[in-house]
């Protein structure tokens, strides 16, 4: 039984792989993965913080499940929302050292990919237990505007609709200048294994087991 659920996009073939063993965690597998060896880089260290989701980029933020909801019900919803959207490109992904950490981002904001991404949010709200008091608390440490806290109120994650920005996590906070030493390890390992341009094909629905780590229950290919 998992603690929290997620709907992530998660890549598969290449990327994935090189996502798993960079962070230490394959997610589609269930288990650890050996960190490659990276000149210059603690590479446990830098990404201690993301290890546990696995290589993602969020589209509605872990929740617990509602009172009344339960898995089966969560998993023929992701299944039909699948059906009803079709794949899309996002153009090119660059490696950037935005908000403080490393991630894969898109070079420019596509509009297919925030509106997608806010009807994933949109559908799978029914599904979402009230925030508790400690995560109120824990999310207002970030200095947050006063639309991103009515979000976090409102959608139990602040990062949602106009403040919403698609990525794939690499590390943890970072100063700029570790962070350039990074970005610079890592151009010869991604280059050749993100695609361009690259496609969302999928949502897959993400469970949090007790030990905090996320495991892919589906990846269900988007087909509308």
């Amino acid at each position: 039984m998992f603690e929290r659920y997620a709907i992530f996009y998660t890549p598969i073939g290449p990327l994935a792989d090189f996502g798993a063993r960079w962070l230490g965690w394959d997610s589609a597998k269930g288990h650890a993965v050996p960190h490659p060896v990276v000149d210059g880089v603690d590479v446990a260290l830098v990404t201690a913080t993301p290890r546990k989701y696995g290589l993602h980029g969020t589209l509605k933020a872990p929740f617990r499940l509602a009172e009344g909801t339960d898995l089966e019900q969560l998993q023929r919803a992701s299944a039909d929302f699948a059906s009803r959207h079709r794949a899309f490109g996002i153009g090119t992904l660059e490696l950037r050292h935005d908000a403080g950490f490393v991630a894969l981002r898109p070079k420019t904001e596509a509009k297919a990919m925030q509106d997608f991404a806010a009807a994933v949010v949109t559908a799978f709200e029914p599904f979402r237990a009230p925030l508790r008091d400690a995560d109120i608390a824990r999310r207002r440490k970030s200095q947050l505007t006063d639309r991103q806290d009515r979000q976090m109120l409102d959608w139990g994650y602040p990062f949602v609709f106009e403040d919403f920005h698609f990525h794939l996590t690499l590390t943890g906070a970072l100063p700029a200048n570790d962070a350039a030493t990074v970005v610079a390890a890592l151009h010869p390992h991604l280059n050749p294994v993100v695609p361009n341009p690259f496609i969302i094909d999928a949502i897959t629905l993400m469970g949090q087991d007790q030990t905090g780590l996320f495991h892919q229950i589906h990846r269900y290919t988007l087909t509308g």
